[in-house]
């Protein structure tokens, strides 16, 4: 029998080779996959030298971080820039709206604010530059109220021209037009040609007072209606064809005029020039009781369907699979046009050119597609334009009558300026 040999090794040694022998124990699991590249916060057996204070807080969240600077790349903390507080904060920041960031809105509502200066200084030199009377007494208000009534249709005729002319290209989907090629004032010229042809200079007295004023309405209105309905509501109904119609009927409408013109008397076509050039001289005050309430209702159905007028910006197809109802609306936004064209022009006589210019101007400022910004910005520079023309033409040129020419001069001039320029439309 094999006798026991007992161990003589101390009980270090013994002790060192069972631990070698012993297989190793995995590292625990910390919850977190190690990633290359990048260091989790909950790695065993850190090296010495492991930060404490508030990056130890950080990092024991067992979130990802920053290789490069160490900063947490965990969802809480993503959003928040190095210096602290929300990147949301930021004035440049981009989000959905019709003023995408800060900046534009502070553009906006600057411009907007100098216009609005610019209008009360402009409305404040009428009323008071060269008032013959002292400052105060019975006799200088009158004056400021007869001054006042010319301002009211001011204001009336730039609402009625800003806000139809931007529909107008809305719908149109083209900036480069305006509703006058309609044949609204081809109509209005032949309206009032007519009236001298048939009946001489007493004619002129026989197309003013406020019944014949609302009768001219509702002859652009009933004509622009039929041109409307006849053209957009068959099942071919197209809109640059009706546009064409427009514009040829204008034309032949406007050679009536000019042949009947050549037939009249030299002091009838005298007398008749004078009501064919768009000014302000030419509105009665009169007049206002029926244009106030028309422009605004017509005004105010467009301005609160600014939304709308939105979606169609977008074009036909969008627009019907928006759910939107494109020709209904277009057909409702071109009688409300009408509407508003046929009261400017029945009230102060044509200006072809100056929606157009007011809505040029009003795109550049504004910067953006929403009509809640684009109408109350073009409406302001419509009204500045035109008072301001009307201040400077009556008190430093002494030609108050020569308002519709100066427009038609500066507005036809921008106009090609915008067709032939390099840039966007």
């Amino acid at each position: 029998m094999a006798e026991r040999i007992p161990n003589t090794q101390p009980a270090e040694a013994s002790a060192g080779t069972a631990e070698q022998a012993a297989p190793p124990v995995p590292e625990a699991r910390t919850g977190v996959e190690q990633s290359p590249g990048f260091p989790t916060a909950r790695s065993a057996n850190r090296p010495t030298g492991t930060p404490t204070g508030a990056a130890a807080r950080r990092r024991s969240t067992g979130a990802l971080l920053d290789p490069v600077d160490g900063h947490s790349l965990s969802p809480r903390s993503v959003h928040k820039p190095l210096g602290g507080g929300s990147r949301l904060a930021s004035p440049n920041r981009r989000h959905a709206g019709p003023l995408p960031t800060g900046r534009a809105k502070r553009r906006y509502w600057s411009v907007f604010a100098v216009l609005a200066v610019l209008a009360i200084l402009t409305t404040a030199g009428s009323l008071v530059w060269d008032n013959p009377m002292p400052l105060g007494t019975d006799g200088f208000w009158l004056i400021a109220q007869m001054r006042a009534t010319n301002l009211v249709i001011i204001a009336i005729v730039a609402f009625c021209q800003a806000i139809a002319t931007v529909s107008f290209q809305t719908v149109a989907n083209n900036r480069i037009i305006t509703p006058s090629i309609m044949g609204f004032e081809s109509l209005y010229r032949l309206v009032q040609t007519g009236s001298v042809f048939l009946f001489g200079g007493l004619g002129l007295v026989m197309m003013t007072g406020t019944l014949q004023f609302f009768l001219q309405i509702v002859l652009m209105v009933v004509f622009a209606g039929l041109l409307y309905g006849w053209l957009l509501s068959g099942k071919y109904g197209n809109l640059q064809i009706m546009l064409l119609i427009g514009i040829i009927l204008g034309g032949g409408l406007g050679a009536l005029a000019t042949f009947m013109q050549r037939l009249l008397t030299p002091s009838e076509f005298d007398l008749l020039t004078a009501r064919l050039i768009g000014s302000i001289a030419n509105a009665d005050a009169s007049y206002l009781a029926l244009a106030i309430p028309l422009a605004a209702a017509a005004g105010g159905v467009l301005w609160f369907g600014s939304t709308r007028l939105n979606v169609l910006a977008l074009g036909r197809e969008t627009a019907v699979n928006l759910g939107v109802d494109h020709r209904r609306q277009t057909i409702l936004v071109l009688l409300l046009v009408s509407v508003l064209m046929a009261v400017s022009t029945a009230l102060v006589g044509p200006m072809t050119f100056f929606g157009f210019l007011v809505a040029m101007i009003a795109y550049q400022l504004a910067d953006t597609h929403d009509h809640r910004y684009i109408f109350p910005m073009s409406w302001l520079i419509g009204f500045v334009v035109l008072a301001g023309a009307h201040f400077a033409l009556k008190n430093f040129f002494y030609a108050e009558g020569s308002v519709g020419v100066i427009i038609e001069i500066v507005g036809g001039t921008f106009f090609l300026i915008y067709i032939l320029r390099k840039g966007r439309l």
